[in-house]
């Protein structure tokens, strides 16, 4: 056993495992089960050009030496990120705990009640400290949360603004430059007119329909914007104000001037720098627009016995139903990291968070003061944290560099200087000795601090928040463990058992992958530091590129896309782009096959084209005769074709050569979506299918763990020509020669967690990406197998084989009463999260394992399906009272004194011997989606507050 082999740790299968499951399967070796799967003709002619494969130990040493090239100075750049304390106990039993980083989206909410209320408590929190009514379970970025705020404003224009066609949006001045990139890029595909100007003289006309504001402004000065907000709901104006989280803790929040939506970043909240991402977005608005609103909403409900349970509200507004309807196209959202900022408010409580904010302000009037006392002058006439002074900035610049400090300079002759909860009052004698020494002066020592608020009287935050118990009691560190721990009971998560999710690709996220994430030299760098103070994430990110670019067969890369959905986004604007290079102006037809997932048009139609829809055989196949009818009736406008390889179905199409030529003879340009990637690697890829572009999902193919439905990152690979195209950022430039506008906040995205999908490449090497390609087809087509006779695969290639995922068709057991949720709640007292319910075709269940799983674990899933359908035999149309409809079953059924059921207790808790060994509990029994949706309740509230009357 070559025991240093990353690739023998991360799959699962046992070489002495390999002969059983091929037998299964009824093939003697894994090269005729690849042979059987994927058509010939796109099979790779050689292996991957990559370096050789790492050791643990290997890539231990390489990353910390590639991280020690990262210089970590002290930064107080801004513009919407700042350092930040990441509390131990956070750190320690959240950011690096698999029960917390390896869970699903919480669509199986009986098994997700432990992070359902941790995001729950990040919603009440940034319902309170905004002063809004509803907020979402976190976003993306400031910069996209602000662009579907500007979404959502238009959606909700009044009857006559639509239609009159009123399309202007006012940009304040104020605004972040990377969020009105991205705001500029959101805008024009769906004919929104942004005019960019002063707040103070702007003169409400009409013609606009909304507005967004910066709280405080991009370099610090605090504006009362009540007065604006007023005019503008008096001309009928919906105004949007992007705010910082913390100055909301001591200023009106912007809920209290009346504002529509409120949106911003929380990664000051104990997030991590990590050179622009993953960072918990939130989006706040009033309950008037919350079935207008993107992404997801947690809300309290009931389950079977009445008792409070958590789930996913409003689900119907998911974008698969919406399609190409849809205003967003969100799919991910940032858990991870929107459970650790909502746990860093349970941890300080308001009274922590007050001495925080208070302690920040003190610090940068302390330096205003300091700084005006060597003759500087100081021109925000408010501020909150950021103060901005007049003086040579080159020689600030250059003795600053030599201090290890980063201010940010606006121009020549002037500097901004952002403070931060690390800030120290020994750092602000730093700053300004900084200062004195280019301005030929000497600095006078600060003792303590001034404690005026320099803001106006009238901006005083005096309302109250966070005065739920949940934000009041765990403020020891043993009584903060306890409650952690508490919630992740509560919820499954790999670290307890396979989630053979289709399409989601939950494998291994190893722990050599995951440690440099927690290395101050990693995570603590600012992402608009300067390029010669960031070489190690520049070249890790640009070897990233490289690696990606050579499994994908394409030309370039961005990584800047922060999730799956962005990365469909960024693609489809990629490929507008590029018509409009040529002229061609009018191609906006988008065709996409009726199996697709319910992102692809609705990245689409935000992209500003018309969807066309083509059908899918019987086999599930695309039907090449009406895309070949489709394309040519639309040959002059064809943008476009948005194709899932191998397809939702998971079946390998042996056409799809066919398919890629029929697009590009008609003009149009071929989008893959990445989303199976996972059963590519190393065997085929992208660019020898014919695709031009397409999307990886890094949190699937490439590692990055799920962290309960986000983080994500979602780059793009394209070919050469449309290399040109790839994104920019307006403060760090990337992309080609003829960037988009920003796709995302951060250049380069959500960076730090890149260096997992960089750990898992270079650690598996060619070969070894290969290999986990090779099993994950081979772990699929055993568990196939293995339930054959039991359940009937819904599809399948022309030999009969599975690629990665298989969809299991269960609608027939509705003559039972049996329905396929049924099935997917059982599941959960067998200690198994359920696979993908009802994707791509509803009443089925989609199964992936992975090649991370081992024979063992797979024969569980199996044992447990078999038993169920041995259940769902026993089961009677007429019977509700069955073991199948009262699942899951909780210990408090089990426990209680009377038991009403048809069943004994050890059947429904322990129907198969091995689940005594390693029981998982749900908390709670179905919960009541609908109960919950009438009555909405989405943050922290009594029992008395959603309990009907």
């Amino acid at each position: 056993m070559k025991t240093d082999s990353f690739a023998l740790r991360h799959i699962g299968p046992r070489e002495t495992d390999l002969q059983h499951m091929l037998k299964t399967i009824g093939v003697d070796s894994i090269e005729r089960l690849v042979y059987e799967t994927l058509p010939d003709d796109i099979r790779l002619k050689a292996p991957l050009a990559l370096d050789p494969a790492m050791t643990e130990y290997e890539y231990s040493n390489h990353i910390a030496q590639l991280g020690s090239k990262n210089k970590m100075f002290q930064s107080y750049i801004g513009l919407g990120y700042n350092q930040a304390i990441v509390p131990a106990v956070i750190q320690r039993n959240i950011f690096e705990n698999p029960g917390w980083y390896t869970a699903y989206t919480p669509y199986q909410a009986e098994i997700a009640q432990g992070r359902l209320e941790a995001i729950l408590n990040f919603q009440t929190m940034v319902v309170e400290l905004t002063g809004m009514e509803i907020a979402n379970a976190s976003l993306l970025d400031e910069a996209t949360a602000a662009a579907e705020a500007m979404a959502l404003l238009f959606d909700v224009r009044s009857r006559d603004q639509k239609k009159n066609n009123t399309n202007k949006f006012f940009v304040s001045e104020e605004i972040l430059p990377q969020t009105l990139s991205v705001l500029q890029t959101r805008s024009t595909p769906i004919g929104i007119e942004l005019v960019v100007g002063n707040h103070e003289t702007f003169d409400f006309s009409s013609d606009f329909f909304g507005a967004i504001l910066q709280y405080p402004g991009k370099y610090g000065q605090v504006n009362d914007y009540t007065s604006f907000i007023a005019k503008a709901a008096a001309n009928e104006i919906k105004v949007a104000v992007a705010a910082d989280i913390l100055s909301l803790t001591k200023l009106t929040p912007p809920g209290e001037m009346g504002a529509a939506v409120v949106v911003g970043t929380t990664q000051r909240f104990g997030i991590p720098l990590g050179y622009g991402g993953p960072h918990a977005a939130y989006f706040a608005t009033k309950d008037e627009y919350k079935r207008s609103m993107p992404g997801r909403i947690i809300g309290i409900t009931v389950d079977t016995n009445g008792n409070r349970a958590l789930r996913m509200a409003l689900q119907t507004r998911e974008q698969h139903i919406k399609r190409d309807k849809a205003t967003s196209n969100i799919c991910t959202a940032q858990v991870l990291l929107s459970v650790m900022a909502g746990m860093y408010a349970v941890y300080h409580g308001p009274k922590g968070l007050q001495y925080i904010a208070n302690k920040v302000h003190a610090l940068a009037a302390t330096l205003s003061n300091e700084l005006e006392k060597l003759g500087l002058q100081q021109t925000n006439t408010a501020f909150f944290d950021t103060i901005v002074i007049k003086a040579d900035a080159q020689k600030v610049r250059t003795i600053a560099e030599q201090n290890e400090v980063n201010f940010y300079y606006i121009d020549d002759n002037t500097v901004s200087i952002s403070l931060n909860e690390t800030t120290s009052i020994a750092d602000i004698n730093k700053i300004v000795s900084i200062f004195a020494s280019a301005n030929g002066k000497q600095a006078t020592a600060i003792e303590a601090l001034s404690e005026a608020n320099h803001f106006p009287e009238d901006l005083n935050r005096t309302s109250s928040f966070l005065q739920h118990d949940v934000f009041n009691q765990y403020h020891s560190e043993s009584a903060m463990m306890r409650y952690i721990k508490m919630l992740e009971r509560k919820d499954l998560s790999l670290n307890h058992s396979m989630i053979s999710l289709g399409s989601c690709t939950m494998k291994l996220n190893a722990a050599a992958e995951m440690l440099p994430l927690s290395n101050a030299l990693w995570n603590n760098i600012h992402p608009f530091a300067p390029l010669n103070q960031a070489q190690g994430y520049q070249e890790m990110l640009s070897k990233l590129e490289q690696q990606l670019n050579v499994i994908t067969g394409f030309a370039g890369t961005t990584l800047q896309p922060n999730s799956g959905a962005q990365g469909e986004y960024a693609g489809l604007m990629v490929i507008r782009a590029y018509h409009q290079s040529r002229g061609d102006h009018h191609r906006n037809i988008a065709l996409i096959p009726s199996s697709a997932h319910g992102t692809n048009p609705a990245s689409a139609a935000m992209a500003g084209m018309k969807v066309i829809v083509t059908k899918t055989l019987e086999n599930g196949n695309i039907d090449v005769d009406d895309l070949r009818e489709k394309a040519i009736l639309h040959k002059d406008n064809l943008s476009c074709l948005m194709v899932t390889y191998p397809s939702t179905h998971g079946v390998f199409e042996s056409a799809i050569i066919e398919i890629t030529q029929l697009i590009h003879e008609n003009g149009g340009q071929v989008y893959m979506d990445g989303a199976n990637m996972n059963a590519q690697v190393g065997l085929t890829n992208p660019a020898t299918i014919g695709a031009d572009v397409c999307h990886l999902n890094l949190h699937k193919t490439f590692a990055i763990p799920h962290g309960g439905g986000g983080p994500g990152v979602g780059p793009i690979c394209v070919a050469e020509h449309l290399v040109p195209f790839l994104p920019s950022n307006p403060v760090i430039p990337t992309g080609g020669e003829n960037a988009i506008t920003g796709i995302s906040a951060a250049p380069w995205g959500s960076a730090l967690v890149c260096l997992i999908s960089y750990g898992y490449i270079t650690m598996l090497g060619a070969d070894g990406l290969k290999e986990a390609t090779e099993h994950a087809i081979l772990n699929a087509n055993y568990i196939k197998e293995k339930l054959n006779g039991h359940y009937d695969t819904l599809y399948s290639g022309e030999m009969g084989r599975a690629a990665h995922e298989m969809i299991l068709e269960c609608r027939p057991f509705k003559q039972k009463g049996i329905e396929v949720t049924d099935i997917a709640k059982r599941l959960m007292d067998y200690g198994f999260h359920a696979p993908t319910v009802s994707f791509p075709v509803a009443g089925t269940l989609m199964i992936e394992p992975t090649e991370s799983e081992n024979l063992e674990e797979l024969d569980r899933f199996c044992d447990a399906m078999i038993s169920i359908r041995k259940e769902i035999e026993a089961s009677t149309l007429e019977n509700k009272n069955n073991v199948l409809k009262n699942s899951p079953h909780t210990l408090a059924m089990l426990t209680a004194e009377t038991w009403d059921f048809p069943y004994s207790r050890e059947q429904a808790a322990f129907p198969l011997d091995y689940i005594a060994e390693n029981k998982f509990w749900p908390t709670v029994r179905r919960a009541d989606d609908a109960y919950g949706d009438r009555n909405l309740v989405c943050s922290c509230a009594p029992i008395e507050a959603y309990m009907e009357s």
